[in-house]
């Protein structure tokens, strides 16, 4: 193994491993002794330093770690400031569905269409600004109600609630079919 390839391998070592790793581990992965390994690791230091790099190895009790230069910092907190695009997967979807067109709606109302615990998936439409509590029951236990946010309309490019699509009872039926179907599947052994 030639210096570049050595490098290439300490390189890709401390990028992946993220944590501070022991030269003898390094060592012991590049099939190199430790000394080679020392000294290889602190000329791609002097490498960094030098060539303006965002990135560079640090020292830690005889490990090496591979992290950001501190004068970058700005430009990461930057980024992490930057909101998160949520993902809404299948369940989110239909939890989410079933709030716009029932609400407001309690847990309960949600899990017995849904037939599963749905404990998760509203907490993620909270988090996520799409679901809101609007209030509580008045029944016994006084349970949350649920509903949509003017983030659900925007994000969906919907004016009002009125705006949803139009369910079809024909539509309707044939998902009431599916479901029991699906149900006696689940029988059937």
């Amino acid at each position: 193994m030639n210096i570049k390839e050595l490098e290439a391998a300490i390189e890709a070592i401390l990028f992946t491993m993220g944590d501070a790793v022991s030269s003898e581990v390094i060592a012991a992965a590049t099939d190199q002794d430790e000394e080679t390994v020392r000294n290889v690791i602190r000329n791609m230091m002097a490498n960094y330093n030098e060539k303006g790099h965002g990135i560079q190895i640090i020292e830690l009790e005889g490990s090496f770690q591979m992290c950001t230069k501190p004068e970058m910092y700005e430009h990461i907190v930057n980024i992490t400031h930057v909101p998160k695009k949520h993902m809404l997967t299948d369940v989110l979807l239909e939890t989410l569905s079933i709030v716009a067109y029932k609400q407001p709606v309690t847990k309960l109302e949600i899990e017995r269409i849904r037939g599963v615990k749905s404990d998760h998936a509203v907490n993620k439409l909270i988090e996520y600004n799409l679901v809101c509590e609007a209030g509580r029951l008045d029944a016994p236990g006084r349970p949350i109600l649920f509903a949509t946010t003017e983030d659900f309309l925007r994000n969906f490019g919907l004016g009002s609630l009125s705006d949803l699509p139009e369910i079809k009872p024909e539509t309707v039926e044939d998902f009431k079919n599916e479901a029991e179907e699906e149900a006696q599947l689940k029988f059937d052994f």
